[in-house]
């Protein structure tokens, strides 16, 4: 009976350290940190970015060895992963891409747009070798990412880059598990501190059209008036305005979007 005992004892403690150890794998994501630090410019206090695509271009090799590594990964890898990995992991792949994308014709690109055409846009394209599939940038923002009852976090709209001005800015840093939670905090301080794209004017809330596109995405968590009274210091709203945003009496504009290349003069 003793020996029993010791024998189902030992066989818990060993699939309770193949479960950490699977779980301490996490992909290391340290080739497109360097690559942010290098090649991101911080701008306007930091609440917007420009890429060096030509420094990117420079080291396109050491990209090329990072997207390499994110399409090796097993999808049964990937779903051992803690969500926290899981979603750090595809953030920084749909960024890592879009880079990708804009370097298949830079320079002489003015905005990402100009990689689609009249019948398909560049988030369509299957192009990207990733858990298994050939994707598109749309099937791992739409299609994973933003997956109904998956991951159901609102703030990637912050995290996830275009490669636009009227973008929330690409971070300087690669998205990690360990760091995920105070990241996706620090995301949408950021953009909604910009008054170039988010202001109180004449009376009037105008925010960036993000909010339009994908409120319902905001509606999982009390609806885009209460995120972004939540948000009311970096908007710069007043306790009453803010008041005035959860109740309706404050209106909501959204503005155009800018479609500009992101990239440093």
């Amino acid at each position: 009976m003793r020996r029993l005992l010791v024998t189902r004892l030992c066989l818990s403690t060993l699939c309770l350290l193949w479960a950490t150890l699977a779980q301490a794998q996490a992909f290391d994501h340290g080739t497109w940190n360097g690559l942010l630090e290098r090649h991101v410019q911080p701008i306007r206090g930091g609440m917007a970015t420009q890429v060096d695509y030509a420094g990117m271009a420079r080291e396109h090799a050491l990209l090329e060895s990072y997207l390499d590594a994110l399409g090796a990964v097993p999808k049964a890898d990937f779903r051992r992963w803690p969500k926290d990995d899981q979603l750090a992991f595809l953030i920084n792949a749909y960024n890592a891409w879009t880079v990708e994308l804009v370097l298949t014709t830079w320079p002489g690109l003015d905005s990402i747009k100009e990689l689609g055409s009249v019948f398909s846009s560049p988030w369509k394209k299957d192009f990207i070798p990733l858990l298994g599939k050939t994707r598109s940038l749309d099937d791992i923002e739409h299609g994973m990412i933003r997956a109904k009852g998956v991951y159901d976090e609102p703030r990637i709209h912050f995290a996830v880059n275009c490669a636009s001005i009227g973008c929330p800015a690409l971070r300087p840093e690669a998205y990690t598990g360990a760091k995920l939670d105070a990241q996706l905090a620090d995301a949408p301080r950021r953009f909604l501190s910009d008054r170039t794209r988010n202001r109180l004017a004449d009376g009037k809330l105008e925010v960036s059209s993000i909010f339009k596109w994908y409120s319902e995405d905001f509606e999982r968590t009390g609806g885009l008036r209460t995120f972004l009274a939540g948000q009311g210091e970096s908007l710069g709203l007043t306790d009453a305005q803010r008041r005035s945003l959860r109740d309706g009496s404050l209106e909501i504009v959204f503005l155009d979007y800018d479609w500009r290349l992101n990239a440093t003069p």
